[in-house]
Formats: structure tokens, C-alpha cells, sequence
């Protein structure tokens, strides 16, 4: 078997922890297999560069950036080859551009092209195992550049993808994918699995096992990603196709995002293209509008709501300046969004039933409703949050 495996900062965020890094790789390496290792920075390192970087300029160039931040995660890459030779088992550390990984040429958020397996591929040969640095690649014109949030994530499944392995493990300090937030709902459940879709909304609702680049590659490349903790031997989650999950519950998850704002506009003008016009410039601000609702037009004018991610507020308060000469705008940092997700909604009936009797039960006002395929989201008042999940969590018998 080829088995990829990547480790966040808090497995490698010292001495001691990469030593157990060490130890797991060497066991999987013993148990017959064929291992590339993929490593963040250690745990604050980024950040540490980050503030050096900010004792020069408060505006440093993206191109120096990239050099300066990609220098953590090839720290930590050679400190576990070395490790890993002193116990007796070849390893061979290699940073983004010896690996091969090509990216396009946005710096401090590039995305990867295509990688050059034949590297890799040639150490795998002599019996090594590889310890590729994550987040960073080289683009077109040989400069180093990094993968921005999450992306030691994104180089593993990359590799895994480009190497056809047999399975990519990311392993973090979490033991696997729960049914809601354990810190919200002690009863929430670990999942053993749960299809690339379903993760892919968790992801995005604000679960934080895994980001969704990451799962948006493996599912295009068709990789078998299991997420599972540094920190103990619990069998983790395994995120796959959905056809590889026999029985499909009705309901995998309830996610919780507490990064939400609503904005509404009152007395738009009930006319074509207001709606284009008043998104366009959201879209130039590179603002991530979420849910949208419009009122039917009553004497040619129309309320508008819809939601942005609650940092992104001053910013779209900046956007949208020119609308609110016209109309009124209203801007309410004080929602969450609630989320139902899974699968199984597409062959049954009532799933939204149950989530609107349920907040119902609880007094619970949704201000704003949106549905997809698997996915029922509620945006209510952010003191009934947590009690909306516990509540969902239980009304689905996400706790049996």
C-alpha cells in the first residue's frame, strides 16, 4: 500500500511530538507500506514569521512573504527525516519545489496546477520515506509560493491524488468528524464515515476538521481521505464517495456558524438589474454573499436580505455606500447559522419538517431559510445557537 499522511502544527509542535510523529510513520512504514509524510510548521511558527515580517513593513511584498512563511513548514519537514533516520529508517526531506509541486503564480494563495511525481516516486523506489513540506509549491517562473489557509492539507491530497495512493490520513487533534460540536452537544458521536458531499457542507458551515479546498481536490481526484488524531490510536472518519457507504443515515451532522451577519435593504426599487447591481459590487469586494432572500415587489419596491461572513462586514458596509443614499440599510452581526446536513434528505420526506417543529418547540424565530439537495441552513437570533443544535442533534436521534 501507498499511504500519504499529513500532520498539523499542534502534532509537530515540538521535539517531543515530532518524536511520536516519528514513531507513527515508522510503524506504518514497518507494517509493509510505502509512506510520504506531509508537515505543517510547527504550532505559532507562522505566526512568529508572520510578526518578524511586521517589525520591517506593515505591507511586506506577497513574493517575500511566501519565501519567509514557506521556510516553517521545511524546518519541520527535515527535523522528522532526521528523526526518522536516527531510529534506523531512511527518510529523505524534500520542500515543495523539490517535490515537483507547480502552482499558478498568486502569491500567498496559490493553487496548485500539477505536480511532478517522478521525484517522490524516485525516492520511493530506494526504500525512503518522504517528508514533503507542506502549503508551499514553485510556480512557472521558479518562485516559491504557498497555498494559503489550510494548505499542508491541500499539498497532501494533491500528492495523494498525483501518486494514486491507496489513502491520504490527515491527522490533527481531533479523533474524526462528529455528529455536531462535543464542546456544544457532549453526545454528539464520531462518525466512521461520510460522503465527500456531506463534508464538503460541513466544512463550509464551520466545521473545522478540514477545509473544504482540500475536500473539493479529494473528491475530484477520487481520494480516500481519513481524518483522525496524532494524539491517540482511535480509528478516525473516512471521507469517500457516497457509493462506498452502505447505509446512508437521514442526517450526518449539525453544524453551528457563528460568523454570520445579516443585511438588509429596505425599499429597493422593484425594477430588473437592482439585484445585479447591488451584488456586483459585493462581487468587486470580493465579498462571499451566503443566503439570499428577496420580497415580492408591494408599489414598486422590494426588501432585500441576504448574509456575508461577519469579518467581512466593514467591508461590505464600504460597498455598499452608494445604495445606502437610495434606501435604507440594515446590518445585524447578532445571527448564527444552523445547519442540517446528510444525504439521506434526498430519498425522504420531512427532513425540514422536523427542523422547523423543532426550533418551533424550542421558541425558536428563523429569520432567514435556505435548502440544497443535503443541506437545510437557519439563520436565528445568536443566543438560541447552541440550543438549536442540541436540540436538532437530539430531534434526529443523532445521539442513539
Amino acid at each position: 500500500m501507498l499511504v500519504v499522511q499529513k500532520y498539523g502544527g499542534t502534532s509537530v509542535g515540538s521535539v517531543e511530538r515530532i518524536k511520536e510523529v516519528a514513531k507513527r510513520v515508522a510503524k506504518t512504514k514497518k507494517e509493509g507500506n510505502d509512506v510520504v509524510v506531509v508537515v505543517s510548521a510547527m504550532s505559532g511558527e507562522t505566526n512568529k514569521l508572520i510578526d518578524l515580517a511586521h517589525q520591517f513593513s506593515k505591507d511586506p511584498k506577497q513574493r517575500e512573504m511566501d519565501l519567509l512563511l514557506s521556510s516553517g513548514e521545511r524546518v519541520t519537514s527535515a527535523l522528522l527525516a532526521i528523526a526518522l533516520s536516527e531510529m534506523g529508517y531512511p527518510a529523505v526531506a524534500m520542500s515543495g519545489r523539490q517535490a515537483g509541486i507547480v502552482t499558478d503564480s498568486v502569491h500567498t494563495k496559490a493553487r496548485i496546477e500539477h505536480i511532478d511525481r517522478k521525484f517522490i516516486e524516485d525516492e520511493l523506489k530506494k526504500g525512503q520515506i518522504v517528508v514533503v513540506a507542506g502549503f508551499q509549491g514553485i510556480n512557472e517562473q521558479g518562485e516559491v509560493s504557498t497555498l494559503g489557509r489550510g494548505g499542508s492539507d491541500l499539498s497532501a491530497v494533491a500528492i495523494a491524488g498525483a501518486l494514486k495512493a491507496d489513502l491520504c490520513e490527515i491527522y490533527t487533534d481531533v479523533d474524526g468528524v462528529y455528529t455536531t460540536d462535543p464542546r456544544i452537544e457532549p453526545k454528539a458521536k464520531k462518525l466512521d464515515r461520510i460522503s465527500y458531499d456531506e463534508m464538503l457542507e460541513l466544512a463550509s458551515l464551520g466545521a473545522k476538521v478540514l477545509q473544504t479546498r482540500s475536500v473539493e481536490l479529494a473528491k475530484k481526484l477520487n481520494v480516500n481521505l481519513v481524518t483522525r488524531s496524532s494524539f491517540n490510536d482511535n480509528e478516525g472518519t473516512l471521507i469517500t464517495k457516497e457509493e462506498n457507504i452502505m447505509e446512508q443515515p437521514l442526517v450526518s451532522g449539525i453544524a453551528l456558524d457563528r460568523n454570520q451577519a445579516r443585511i438588509t435593504l429596505r425599499g429597493v426599487t422593484d425594477k430588473p438589474g437592482i439585484a445585479a447591481e447591488i451584488f456586483r459590487k459585493l462581487a468587486e469586494e470580493n465579498i462571499n454573499v451566503d443566503m439570499i432572500i428577496q420580497n415580492v415587489g408591494v408599489d414598486g419596491a422590494t426588501n432585500l436580505g441576504f448574509t456575508v461572513p461577519e469579518d467581512e462586514v466593514e467591508k461590505t458596509k464600504k460597498a455598499m455606500e452608494e445604495i445606502e443614499a437610495s434606501q435604507k440599510v440594515e446590518y445585524d452581526s447578532n445571527v448564527v447559522k444552523v445547519s442540517v446536513v446528510g444525504v439521506g434528505m434526498k430519498s425522504h420526506s420531512g427532513v425540514a419538517c422536523t427542523a422547523f417543529d423543532t426550533l418551533a418547540e424550542e421558541g425558536i424565530n428563523i429569520e432567514m431559510i435556505s435548502t440544497s439537495e443535503i443541506k437545510i441552513s437557519m439563520v436565528i437570533n445568536a443566543k438560541y445557537g447552541e440550543l438549536a443544535v442540541r436540540a436538532l442533534h437530539h430531534a434526529y436521534k443523532l445521539d442513539k
